[in-house]
């Protein structure tokens, strides 16, 4: 509809301008009444339906819409304002879910670094126990990084047709199915066989999660809520060696793959009867695979998002580096007992959710998006040049106590540009919210993929690898935030909807 002017079916009242009422079709809720004489963001605000006229879209998600009342007319008339799509009006019932839904997500989304990290305690066991090379053991974490990398691809387009429920609960109960056959695999062949079918149906749950955010939240709420779910799912990878630690010494390796059984049906049951569907059928997607890849060759077409997902993977790619060569450089490099490597994983770890914590409760809404995550890129690529050049000798010996608060600091960093990367990303793809969470996902488990072996290039005697890949990691993602991005031209451009290439 145009924002000036009178529209088909409008009437006046008098000569002078008025308020006047346009009739709306049956069903549409209460009339919209506009004020022709107060300019473009005035009429925009007016057009907002009023508190008590829920559209009729929300009806299929109303259970978990995160807002309600006057705060959901003010976050949409602010939404308008900055060009986005305005979130349907709230229904209070939503308040009363948000803990649970919280959770839900939580732990869909903490599911695959469970898996993937208690299992790691038990590698040894697992060869002898198969009586396979230690190379041939090492498969089956790749096989389960390389399966939920791949598993989003598919996913995600899949939840755009069909809606978030179903093929969240198909892949939900065949990582069930997958992780019992692990349990029972009599090989190495089938083992890995087994997890990278893990890895794949594991997907499910990373990349649904982050569209069911979408599709509830927009804006400075959408990057409060992914800070709030960094909480859980930062905590997961920190505790999940630990309790694989004591699952083995009560059971073998197979028992880890029972407990991860348990953990993923009695989710499977939660996401059943608790998570409800929250992309209604006239949002929903058309078509088979050739419209999931034009789908998401437009997405790619789209410079602003590219430039976000392509920061935000190699921001995590950073973070893979720190992982895949931390055990090695505290413990074989600097003599640090596994005691104290554990104590400062997870030190680490607590810095990258509280930082996250203060992104999502104290700086989103006051501070831009795109000035936090400006300064979390800032912050990573200085401490990794610090790194880079304590590890390189340029300061003489250094202990571990200087390069292990370099990585706190840059694992703390982490909290600001993992967020908000994926926050503006999906700001920008309302209709597909599912693609966009796929190549999220993907971008940021390939890079990562990639940079992790390129830390132990130069041998065991040096963390100058780790060190180099980190920095050329973050030099990548600032490279990709300004010249993609260029959040610069944007906050200086009028009001408008997104477009691709803007």
């Amino acid at each position: 509809m145009p924002e000036s002017g009178p529209s088909q079916g409008q009437t006046t009242h008098g000569p002078i301008p008025t308020p006047r009422t346009e009739p709306r079709p049956p069903g549409a809720g209460t009339p919209v009444t506009r004020t022709p004489d107060i300019g473009t963001r005035g009429t925009r605000a007016q057009d907002a339906p009023a508190q008590d006229a829920p559209a009729p879209e929300t009806r299929t998600a109303e259970t978990l819409t995160p807002e309600s009342g006057a705060s959901g007319t003010r976050t949409a008339a602010r939404t308008e304002r900055e060009g986005r799509t305005a979130p349907a009006p709230a229904v209070p019932a939503a308040r009363r879910a948000g803990l649970l839904v919280t959770l839900v997500l939580g732990g869909l989304t903490a599911l695959p670094p469970l898996s993937m990290d208690m299992y790691l305690p038990a590698l040894p066991e697992v060869t002898g126990s198969l009586g396979a090379p230690a190379a041939t053991v090492q498969l089956t974490l790749t096989a389960c990084l390389a399966g939920m990398a791949l598993g989003q691809l598919v996913v995600g387009p899949m939840s755009d047709k069909w809606g978030r429920r179903r093929p969240l609960l198909i892949g939900m109960v065949v990582y069930v199915l997958a992780t019992a056959a692990c349990a029972l695999a009599p090989n190495a062949a089938l083992l890995v066989s087994f997890r990278l079918l893990q890895g794949l149906a594991g997907a499910a749950g990373i990349v649904i999660a982050r569209a069911v955010v979408r599709d509830l939240y927009d804006g400075v709420e959408m990057a409060r809520f992914f800070s709030t779910l960094m909480l859980i799912s930062g905590v997961a990878p920190v505790v999940a060696p630990l309790i694989g630690g004591q699952i083995l010494r009560v059971t073998d390796w197979r028992g880890v793959f029972h407990v991860l059984t348990v953990v993923g049906l009695l989710l499977t049951l939660v996401v059943w009867k608790w998570l409800h569907e929250t992309l209604p059928p006239a949002r929903r997607h058309d078509g088979g695979v050739g419209s999931a890849l034009r789908t998401m060759r437009g997405l790619l077409a789209d410079r602003v998002f590219t430039g976000y997902m392509l920061s935000g993977g190699f921001a995590f790619a950073a973070l893979f580096a720190y992982i895949s060569a931390s055990p090695f450089v505290v413990q074989e490099i600097y003599g640090a007992s596994p005691q104290t490597f554990s104590l400062l994983f997870g030190v680490n770890s607590v810095g990258l959710v509280a930082v996250g914590q203060i992104n999502g409760k104290l700086l989103v809404g006051r501070v831009s998006l795109d000035k936090a995550l400006a300064t979390g890129l800032a912050v990573i690529t200085l401490a990794s040049a610090a790194l880079l050049l304590m590890t390189g000798g340029v300061f003489g010996p250094v202990g571990l106590v200087p390069v292990a608060a370099g990585l706190f600091v840059l694992m703390s960093a982490m909290g600001l540009a993992m967020p908000n990367t994926n926050a503006q990303a999906l700001m920008r793809t309302p209709h597909a919210a599912g693609s966009a969470s796929a190549l999220l996902g993907t971008c940021s488990f390939l890079v990562g993929a990639v940079a992790s072996p390129l830390v132990g290039i130069a041998g065991e005697h040096t963390a100058v690898p780790m060190a180099l890949v980190q920095l050329v990691c973050a030099l990548a993602a600032v490279g990709c935030f300004l010249g993609l991005c260029r959040p610069w031209q944007r906050a200086a451009a009028p009001a408008g909807p997104p477009t691709m290439g803007r």
